[in-house]
């Protein structure tokens, strides 16, 4: 039995290792562009997007802010939607006040007019990384 183990026991190592060193590209500091499933047909190239360097250089400390969570039609500070695609609560396509485009459109430019700050413009957002 101890031979097996010492047998496996560098097998096990590396298994963590590899697990460790793989888990940030599945953390949000990796993002490089504005992805979501619900866009089926895209009109324009997606948004490139760096997280954390975003956040830091816009001074957004608080997740709920762009990944929120409405309780009672107000924005639940104490709850965000982290690790979902704006799509699951937001409709994909339609004309609704809700439809998935005009949402990005609002919560992104709609930041970026209120803070005088980051691109407005279509093609300054939608751009070939």
């Amino acid at each position: 039995m101890k031979a097996k183990l010492k047998r496996l026991l560098p097998v096990l190592i590396l298994l963590m290792g590899a697990g460790i060193w793989l888990s940030p590209a599945l953390s949000q500091e990796y993002i490089e562009r504005v992805a979501d499933s619900g866009f089926t047909k895209q009109k324009r190239a997606g948004v490139p997007f760096f997280h954390d360097e975003h956040n830091e250089k816009a001074g957004v400390e608080d997740c709920y802010i762009c990944h929120h969570v409405y309780t009672d039609g107000v924005i639940d500070p104490y709850d965000s939607s982290e690790g979902m695609e704006c799509s699951e609560c937001h409709l994909s396509e339609g004309d609704s006040d809700l439809s998935l485009a005009r949402v990005y459109h609002l919560q992104c430019k709609g930041c970026h007019q209120e803070k005088k700050a980051g691109p407005v413009a279509c093609a300054e957002c939608h751009k070939e990384l």
